[in-house]
Order: C-alpha cells, then structure tokens, then sequence
C-alpha cells in the first residue's frame, strides 16, 4: 500500500515551481553567509594570506561527511515513517519521495552549505588571529583570583586523578564534532519543518561568527601553552598531539605564512567547544526534546571540565562559550522566526 497522499503530491508540484521564490528566512540566511564570508575576504586581503582549505578538511570534506549523515538519517526517517505490519520497500521508497520533494532537498542542501561557508571563512579567520599577541597571563590571572591562587587544572586532576579521568575526558573532548554534526544534519531530516531546522543551522552559524569576535577580543593560546608543567603528569593520548600539532601550526603561519596549506587554530578565549554543545542543549530545548536534553546536558558539563582538566580553556573561556551559545540561539531564533514560532502544520513553501 503506498503511503503517498495524492493532495500532498499535487501541492508538492506546486511548490517545487515556486522554489525561486523562497521565504525571507532563507534569503536571511544566505545574507548572513555573505557577509561574513566577506569579512573573511577582506582579512585575507589585510594580511595577504589566501583562503585555504587544506586537505579539503573544513569545507568540502565537511560537505562529504554531512551528506553522509544526511542519507544515513534520511533512510532512518524513512524506515520509521514507513514501519507497519505490512512493511514493504514499496512503503519505504514512497516515504523518502514524499519527504524529499526536490525544494525540500534543495533548502537542506542550501542549508549545509550556508553553514560550512561560514564554517571554513571562521576557520581562517581564527587563523590570522595569532599575528595579534596572546593575554594568556591575564586569563591565568582571572583563574588564580576565582580559585585562591590555585589552577582549575590542578584541581581537577587531583580530585579526578591522572588516569581514568585522562582517557574519559579525552573522549569528551573528542566526541565533540560528531556530536554536533549528527544534530545539526538531524534537525534539517526529522523535523516537518525545514524552518525549524534552519533555527540549528543558524545559531551554529552564529557561533562561529560571534567567537570569531571573541579570538580577536582577548587573543590567547590556552593553559597547555602558558604552563605546561601543570600537565606533565597525564597520561599521553590524542590530545597532545593535537596540543602540539596546533602549536607547530602556528609557528608556521608566524614563520612563513605563504606555505601552501598553513593554517593555525589555537584560540582560547572563547571556548566554542562549550558554545557549540551549549548551543545543541539549548536547541534540543527549543525542539522539546526533553530526555535528549538532559543527556546533553550532562555532556555539555563533561564538556566543560574536559576543557579546564586537559588546559585547553580558561574559566572566562567557557563562560564566554556559554554567553555566546544563549546569543547564538537568541539570534537564530530571531532570524528565522522573527514573528515566533507558530503552533500546527505550515504549508509546504514554508518547510
């Protein structure tokens, strides 16, 4: 039996020749890329380094891995749209046509993009901050006075130990990009409403543009850089390697910044890997997912203290995170719902 509504069909048609005519909340949200990819063009110009994407890691590699998500969640969607006693793949291939009208797929596909352009204009921004000198020291400065002259780092690895806690906070830590991928290219497949999915879309996009402000507010490098003496005692996992390889990174752009494929990408403050789980606990709110909310928000705290432990951040650093992630939100909503949220289905065109 197919589950394919001839109404639906026939209104399907009908919007799929008005895709030109998109709503303002998506035009909105291609102004925002433009701008921004713009500023990324101009501070290529003022330190005349080019745009890169080395090893296609920030923008069409990330393309790769989102269309991935993409096909694996939209046939997740499929089977349980389609699921009944007299399941058939008849019924599935008519739920993925009835979901994935061609504007449908073009406003998803639009809406990956838009998110990755801003996405790869932040990842060279964040480049060219180390030509301006760090305030590590203040930051370090700002922890002391808050703890009583101790470290948060210390603090915690006495209190939760140099051996476990290393392994399990590092698997925090790294959890992080597909933990955010799978939510963001979630909320573009399992609600009705590709609207509702842009809101996601949108306040990552705003997470990147508002730390980008932040790394040229305080410039910094993190604690692992100002003392890492407090870090000796840890077991040796993927994190120093990274620690090291973004260090070397920097030396590079510092040294010979017209070396093919060099970029830097230690900032501190502030912290996005605390905006941008922040932002997914908020979003998962917003979409009344209250189970997955509290879950996230357990990582979002495990977050937080894998930054302080493994001496990526400051304190300020994640406060600043989470100030950016209720902004990041806030705007999303904004821009997309300017009006708010209406209850009910919405027309196709809408979606």
């Amino acid at each position: 039996m197919s589950v394919t509504d001839p109404a639906r069909e026939r209104d399907r048609e009908t919007t799929e020749r008005r895709w030109w005519h998109a709503p303002g909340w998506f035009w909105r949200t291609w102004i925002l890329v433009a701008v921004f990819f713009g500023v990324a063009v101009a501070g290529s110009l003022i330190v005349d380094i080019p745009l890169r994407d080395p090893g296609n890691r920030f923008f069409l590699g990330k393309l790769a891995i989102a269309a991935g998500a993409w096909v694996f969640l939209a046939l997740v969607d499929a089977v349980v749209r389609s699921r009944g006693p007299d399941w058939t793949v008849g019924r599935l291939r008519d739920a993925l046509v009835q979901r994935w009208t061609r504007q449908r797929t073009a406003l998803v596909a639009a809406g990956i993009v838009a998110y990755y352009a801003v996405y790869v204009s932040y990842r060279n921004l964040k480049s060219w901050d180390v030509f301006r000198g760090p305030y590590d020291e203040l930051l370090d400065g700002w922890d002391r006075w808050l703890l009583g002259g101790q470290s948060p780092a210390v603090l915690l690895q006495d209190l939760l130990g140099t051996d476990v806690a290393m392994y399990a906070l590092t698997f925090v830590y790294r959890s992080f990009t597909p933990v955010v991928t799978a939510f963001l290219i979630g909320s573009l497949v399992f609600h009705r409403r590709v609207r509702d999915g842009y809101v996601m879309v949108v306040a990552g996009m705003w997470g990147w543009i508002l730390g980008t402000a932040a790394y040229y507010t305080i410039p910094s490098l993190g604690p692992f850089w100002l003392t890492p003496e407090e870090y000796t005692d840890l077991p040796r996992t993927a994190i120093q390697t990274m620690q090291e390889d973004i260090v070397a990174g920097r030396l590079v752009i510092l040294n010979a910044p017209e070396t093919p494929g060099a970029v830097a990408g230690i900032s501190a403050f502030a912290s996005l890997h605390v905006a941008m789980t922040a932002i997914v606990w908020l979003m998962s709110r917003y979409y009344g997912l209250r189970r997955t909310s509290w879950v996230l928000f357990v990582f979002l705290l495990l977050t937080i203290v894998s930054t302080l432990y493994l001496g990526w951040h400051y304190i300020a650093d994640d406060i600043a995170g989470l100030a950016i992630a209720y902004a990041a939100v806030w705007l999303a909503r904004w821009m997309i719902y300017p009006r708010g949220r209406p209850g009910g289905e919405l027309r196709e065109a809408d979606r």
